[in-house]
């Protein structure tokens, strides 16, 4: 008899279960929907960066120059125009992008660039970068200007040349609140740069190092990788003491059981953890503690964090079993 009357009121609960239904949304009202922005992946490895040797003189190799010796010293203008050639960095045709010579950007070097008459060449500095000064050798031969392109973050400063006459040179100096920027001016009859631009290897060396520190970080704080949603069982219970320490939520993927700590816990003593037996022994488990998770490499029934030696503060884990019968039906009161 209380058999049936039972069945007969999970039977009078089953319709109204199945009328409680989220009323539709109203196409027509198009504030009712939020469009879904991608989100770019990142790179889960951090990139290894290699920096380029640099030698040093051993004990021995460092000796003085002697000025009046003609075989070591040089005139003083010949060092001025050895050093300037050295400096000097010519466009490249690998360098091309599209109709812009990219310069690799190094401090003190001097960049060529080549004008002709009745045509404009742009100097393209670094988007964000804020011109400051502009200084050339010639200014009566040579027309410079400035002005800009795009507007806030992305807004560029270029610098444009032009000479009044083939066959004459002169340098200039563009002084902004990043860096300085050194040129040399030829004017010829043909073959002229429309426009020319740097690429800057310290600052996407300094990205990078930002972007591994993201990843690193990312590493640290993540479990684990290919984690399916449609596995992982959240059905645990925690009991016994309330610590600062006592976790967040724990729960498995069929495989391994994750116990997230507070993020407090790397300011406290972290509890040894002790996987408990069908008879309250505690069993050797192998696990690790990644971030602020505990991965243990098993599943287990009932574990416990335990903290001190004489008044242990004890948190006990444990695993609900599956509920069978009225009880899964309802999903009322603890297993």
């Amino acid at each position: 008899m209380l058999r049936t009357l039972l069945a007969a009121s999970a039977l009078a609960l089953l319709p109204a279960c199945t009328t409680t239904r989220t009323p539709p949304i109203d196409p027509i009202e198009p504030e009712a929907f939020t469009a879904a922005i991608p989100v770019e992946p990142e790179d889960t490895r951090p990139v290894e960066i290699v920096e380029t040797a640099v030698p040093l003189p051993l004990p021995g190799q460092m000796k003085p120059v002697r000025v009046s010796d003609p075989a070591s010293g040089l005139p003083p203008a010949e060092t001025v125009q050895q050093g300037r050639a050295q400096a000097l960095i010519e466009p490249s045709v690998d360098g091309y992008v599209n109709a812009i010579q990219v310069y690799p950007y190094t401090e003190g070097a001097l960049y060529r660039l080549y004008a002709s008459p009745g045509q404009v060449s742009d100097i393209a500095l670094q988007p964000g970068e804020a011109l400051v000064s502009v200084s050339a050798g010639d200014t009566v031969r040579w027309v410079v200007g400035d002005t800009v392109s795009g507007a806030g973050a992305t807004a560029r400063a270029h610098v444009l040349v032009k000479p009044v006459s083939a066959g004459i040179r002169t340098n200039l100096m563009v002084a902004t609140d990043r860096r300085t920027y050194h040129l040399e001016l030829e004017s010829v009859d043909s073959g002229y740069m429309a426009a020319l631009s740097w690429r800057y290897p310290a600052d996407e060396l300094v990205r990078l190092a930002v972007k591994n520190d993201r990843a690193i970080a990312r590493d640290a704080g993540a479990i684990e990788q290919g984690l399916s949603l449609e596995t992982l069982n959240f059905d645990y219970r925690l009991t016994g003491d309330s610590p600062d320490w006592k976790p967040v939520r724990v729960f498995d993927d069929g495989r391994q059981v994750f116990i997230q700590m507070p993020a407090s816990v790397a300011a406290t003593d972290m509890p040894p953890l002790f996987v408990l037996g069908d008879e309250g022994e505690a069993e050797l488990v192998n696990y690790r503690v990644r971030g602020t998770y505990y991965i243990v490499d098993r599943l287990f029934r009932a574990a416990e964090l335990r903290l001190g030696e004489k008044d242990q503060t004890v948190v006990r884990i444990r695993r609900a079993e599956p509920r069978k019968g009225l009880a899964a039906l309802f999903a009322g009161g603890q297993p």
